[in-house]
C-alpha cells in the first residue's frame, strides 16, 4: 500500500494525504489525469469509477460516478481550477445528482494535489479542504479516510506493467479489514475469453475444480441481474472429502467487465458473502480481482483456513490451459 500518512487537521479545515510510490512523477501525473487510468483506483475496493466527462483544461469539468456492489451509485463533478503540468492541479469537487445539479447539504470541497520526485519514485501530496468545521466531520463519518486509504492502496496495479505488477505471483490474498478480502490473478489470456470461462458452465466444468482430485458434478449459470446460480463438487476418491456446493443470486452485471453475487454454501445455515467479480486487460493478458464481503471477521478467517487460496490457484492454472484451446 502506498499510502504513508493520512491526517485530518480540525482547525486548519483539511484532510492530507501522501503516498509514495516507485515510479516517476511523469507515469504518476498521467494516472491522475486519464480517465480510464483513473476508474481503475480512484474508487475504493467495492466502489469503482466510471468517467463519464473529464475536460482536463483549467474552467473544464469532470463527472464520473462510483457503483457499489449492490448498483447504488454515488456521483461526483469535479471543476479544474488550476493545472500545473506535471506537477500539481486543484479541482472543486462536489457530489450531484444525476442530471449534474449539485446534491444539497454537501458542500464542495477544493482538493489539491501535487507530485514530486523522490530517490526512490515520486511523492503525491493530496490536501482537501473544507468548508466548514461539519463538512469535515461529514465526510470522516461517510468513511472518507478509510475509502481514501483503500482507494490509493490500487495505486501500484495502476502504475506499473500489468504483467510486470502480477505474472508469476500467482493467486494472491490480502486481508482489506475485518469483513473485506481482496483476491487477484493475472490470467494469460484476454478479458473477453476470461468472462467467458466464469459464465459458460461447458467451461466452467473444466476449470472450477479446485485441487486435483475432485470434479464438478454440478453447474448452473444464469448469468443475468437476478439470475442464479449453483456449483458442486464431489471427490474422484469418496474416501477423500465430502461433496459441497454453494449456490446465490447475480446481483449486479456489467459484461465483460463486472459481477456481483452472493454465495451460500448449500444445504447449511451458514452466512452467505456477497462476491464482487472485476476483469482488466492489457497487452493480452488479464488481471482478475475478487473482493468478497464477509459477515463478521470470524467468518473470514474461518473460509481463509480451508486452504481456499491454494485452491483457487489449482483452478486458475487450469483456467489458462482452458483459454489456449478456445478460438480467440
Amino acid at each position: 500500500m502506498p499510502v504513508t500518512e493520512l491526517t485530518t487537521d480540525a482547525e486548519a479545515l483539511t484532510m492530507t494525504l501522501i503516498a509514495d510510490v516507485d515510479a516517476p512523477v511523469e507515469r504518476l501525473w498521467r494516472a491522475f489525469t486519464d480517465p480510464r487510468q483513473l476508474e481503475r483506483f480512484w474508487g475504493p475496493p467495492g466502489w469503482p469509477a466510471t468517467f463519464t466527462e473529464f475536460d482536463f483544461t483549467v474552467g473544464g469539468r469532470a463527472r464520473y460516478h462510483m457503483t457499489s456492489p449492490k448498483g447504488e451509485l454515488s456521483r461526483g463533478a469535479w471543476e479544474f481550477v488550476r493545472i500545473d503540468e506535471p506537477q500539481s492541479f486543484e479541482v472543486l469537487d462536489t457530489f450531484v445528482e444525476a442530471d449534474g445539479t449539485v446534491f444539497e447539504g454537501f458542500p464542495a470541497m477544493r482538493m489539491a494535489y501535487s507530485f514530486e520526485p523522490t530517490e526512490t519514485g515520486s511523492r503525491l501530496r493530496n490536501v482537501t479542504y473544507f468548508a466548514s468545521h461539519e463538512a469535515l466531520e461529514q465526510a470522516v463519518e461517510m468513511g472518507a479516510v478509510e475509502g481514501s486509504q483503500l482507494a490509493m492502496g490500487q495505486l501500484d496495479a495502476v502504475l506499473h506493467d500489468l504483467r510486470e505488477y502480477a505474472q508469476g505471483k500467482g493467486t494472491r490474498t490480502e486481508l482489506l479489514d475485518d469483513q473485506h478480502v481482496r483476491i487477484t490473478r493475472l490470467i494469460d489470456g484476454p478479458q473477453e475469453l476470461v468472462w467467458r470461462a466464469h459464465t459458460e458452465p461447458a467451461l466452467l466444468e473444466k476449470w472450477m475444480l479446485g485441487p486435483d482430485g475432485w470434479r464438478m458434478s454440478a453447474c448452473e449459470v444464469d448469468a443475468v441481474a437476478g439470475g442464479r446460480y449453483r456449483y458442486a463438487w464431489e471427490p474422484l476418491d469418496p474416501a477423500a472429502g465430502t461433496a459441497f456446493g454453494f449456490d446465490g443470486e447475480v446481483v449486479l452485471i456489467e459484461p465483460i467487465r463486472r459481477m456481483v453475487t452472493t454465495e451460500h454454501m448449500t444445504d447449511t445455515d451458514y452466512p452467505s458473502t456477497l462476491n464482487d467479480l472485476s476483469l482488466y486487460e492489457e497487452d493480452g493478458a488479464t488481471l482478475v480481482t475478487l473482493l468478497v464481503e464477509y459477515p463478521d471477521r470470524e467468518t473470514r478467517d474461518a473460509v481463509l483456513a480451508t486452504g481456499m487460496t491454494d485452491g483457487m490457484e489449482a483452478s486458475y492454472a487450469r483456467l489458462e490451459g482452458v483459454l489456449v484451446s478456445l478460438p480467440g
